[in-house]
């Protein structure tokens, strides 16, 4: 497969630039042709040097073919998006124009318009009318004004002004590459985890994907019958064997496996990650050996596995097929990662789905699993938290299906991180692999066996913590924790760790605390979290996720974002401008899920 394409069915989604004018000739419109369309090279030069999609390729802007003074060049500008396959529209001027005349109708394409703060023409009044007429007709707008006063002359843009450009950007262009997309579940309800009873109204109405399904046998029928490609498997099987290494069987004597039923193992485990990537992107390769249908996949930008119980009381557990698809490598190379959710809780996937379209990177799956405060670690290990960690730690722990990535042995400037795929050199892919034993699976929680993978992340890396939840009566809502991995000492690791279950990863996590509310102290954190998972990405993100739930209509329900980082479409306000959570909520609310109603 090739690295720099894009794995799934449908272009990538591209970001429009119109350029709003007055209409008015003879003089007004022509001495603001050059201002005007400069500032659209501007956003677009801006947008397609500092993000990239998926496969590292660097965004594409398509600008209006002429600046837009009225309704029939705003019509042309929407054929032309249309043609090119716009995603995400921004809408720039520096003078007054024609409000509703000029904007972007499209009900689902986020949008957002930067009025030029400058005093030889009024782009702020424009700006304030063209919101006011998107609020008016129902179609939320993302307003973008900057803090000083800029010269008629000056060519550039303004820092404050970027971090909104940007983080609409990255908002928007999720948005866009989730529309039309799949969440493929591969098997159904895992041990009754709310999660894992996909709701297709919430995937069609707010995020504008289709839901699809197989059965897990659908495993066992491709590999009794031979259908994956057999000289791939070869190559991971080599290549699995070389590096990943076998970690020690924490099973009692009587419980273990023999030498030949975990050869036997490694063996399913190796075909069942290259049939859960064929299910959902498909396999071109199968089509060559007579598998046509087999060879489409279901263009699944997400995917979740049941496993627990009715598979892994009989199957080796699918801890190694999760870990290595999250993972940003594997026999293939470095890749792009992939998006699977543990026990097909396709709510904690679709966090993990958010994380990774802002940020292109791979994505940890944890349980929220323990608090410890420092009383507690004191009278169990006789050592006090210090640092980051002195008011308490979170252990996030799962069996084995984080991605490898989360090992932090990737760095940026001698700190620990986790890149896009792009970034990571042959060596820290070596390195993550280093970090990680692959334990056998404790045999009470399965009995069909398998490897769990098992690490610790390294202490200092900027993370934010997210869970979707759905609320009967009230609908979907986001939660968000940004915060630290902490570093603990390795002796009180490992008498917390023993505690739990260590064949399985470990990531110690310390939210960033405020004072009040869900954030007052690091038990109220745990206290308010809605489910027993989350999803764990790199980077204090928190800002680009509000900016996305807002396009969603999703309401955030928990966050510790800095007030003046939040960025929402400017009919946000007329909901409340004193209760921001409130106001969401009734902003939400009113306008409804962005694909139609839930």
């Amino acid at each position: 497969m090739n690295n720099t394409s894009f794995r799934l069915i449908g272009s990538l989604p591209k970001i429009g630039i119109r350029p709003i004018i007055d209409g008015r000739r003879k003089g007004v419109r022509e001495a603001l042709e050059d201002q005007t369309m400069g500032m659209a090279k501007a956003v677009a030069q801006l947008l397609s040097e500092n993000l990239k999609y998926p496969n590292g390729q660097p965004v594409e802007c398509v600008i209006a073919d002429t600046t837009i003074g009225g309704v029939a060049e705003a019509a042309r500008c929407a054929e032309k998006f249309a043609r090119e396959g716009v995603g995400v529209s921004i809408s720039v001027t520096p003078c007054w124009c024609y409000g509703s005349e000029t904007i972007d109708m499209d009900p689902y394409i986020p949008k957002a318009i930067w009025g030029f703060n400058g005093t030889e023409r009024p782009g702020a009044v424009y700006l304030a009318a063209a919101l006011a007429g998107h609020s008016q007709k129902g179609l939320p707008a993302f307003g973008i004004y900057g803090r000083d006063v800029q010269d008629a002359t000056d060519r550039s843009i303004p820092e404050d002004v970027k971090e909104k450009l940007m983080r609409f950007a990255r908002a928007g262009l999720a948005v866009a590459l989730m529309r039309g997309k799949s969440y493929l579940s591969m098997g159904s309800v895992s041990m009754g985890i709310a999660g894992s009873i996909v709701n297709s109204d919430f995937f069609e109405s707010y995020l504008g994907m289709r839901n699809e399904y197989v059965d897990m046998s659908e495993f066992t029928r491709r590999i009794d019958e031979e259908i994956y490609d057999k000289d791939e498997f070869e190559r991971a099987l080599k290549w699995v064997k070389e590096n990943c290494k076998e970690g020690k069987d924490n099973n009692s004597p009587a419980m273990q496996s023999s030498r030949q039923r975990k050869d036997w193992e490694w063996e399913f485990v190796v075909k069942m990650t290259m049939i859960a990537r064929d299910l959902m992107v498909g396999n071109e390769r199968l089509a060559e050996l007579g598998y046509v249908e087999e060879a489409q996949g279901h263009n699944a930008i997400a995917a979740g596995f049941q496993g627990q119980r009715q598979w892994t009381d009989h199957f080796p557990n699918g801890d190694f097929m999760e870990a290595m698809l999250n993972s940003s490598f594997d026999w293939n190379g470095i890749r792009a990662p992939y998006i699977m959710a543990t026990e097909n809780d396709s709510l904690n996937g679709v966090a993990m789905l958010f994380g990774y379209l802002l940020t292109n990177t791979a994505q940890i799956f944890a349980d929220v699993r323990t608090y410890w405060s420092p009383d507690a670690v004191k009278r169990v290990t006789g050592k006090e938290l210090t640092g980051i960690a002195e008011n308490g730690i979170i252990h996030l722990i799962n069996s084995g299906a984080a991605a490898l990535d989360g090992t932090g042995q990737q760095s940026r400037n001698g700190e620990p991180v986790m890149k896009p795929f792009w970034e990571i050199t042959e060596d820290e892919a070596k390195k993550c692999l280093d970090a990680t034993s692959w334990r056998p699976a404790i045999r009470e929680y399965f009995r069909g066996g398998g490897f769990s993978s098992n690490f610790l992340t390294k202490g200092g890396m900027p993370v934010t913590m997210m869970r979707v939840n759905i609320i009967k009566g009230l609908g979907p809502v986001l939660q968000i924790a940004e915060g630290y991995t902490v570093d603990l000492p390795e002796d009180v690791h490992n008498i917390l760790d023993k505690r739990t279950d260590p064949t399985w990863p470990t990531t110690w996590f310390a939210p960033r605390l405020t004072g009040s509310s869900a954030f007052r102290d690091v038990y109220s954190v745990m206290n308010n979290w809605g489910a027993n998972h989350g999803a764990i990405s790199y980077g204090h993100i928190g800002a680009d996720l509000i900016t996305l739930a807002s396009i969603l209509r999703i309401p955030v329900c928990m966050h510790n974002v800095p007030e003046e980082k939040i960025f929402r479409p400017s009919a946000w306000g007329a909901f409340g401008t004193k209760d921001l959570e409130g106001a969401d909520y009734r902003a939400c609310k009113n306008f409804g899920p962005l694909y139609g109603k839930f």
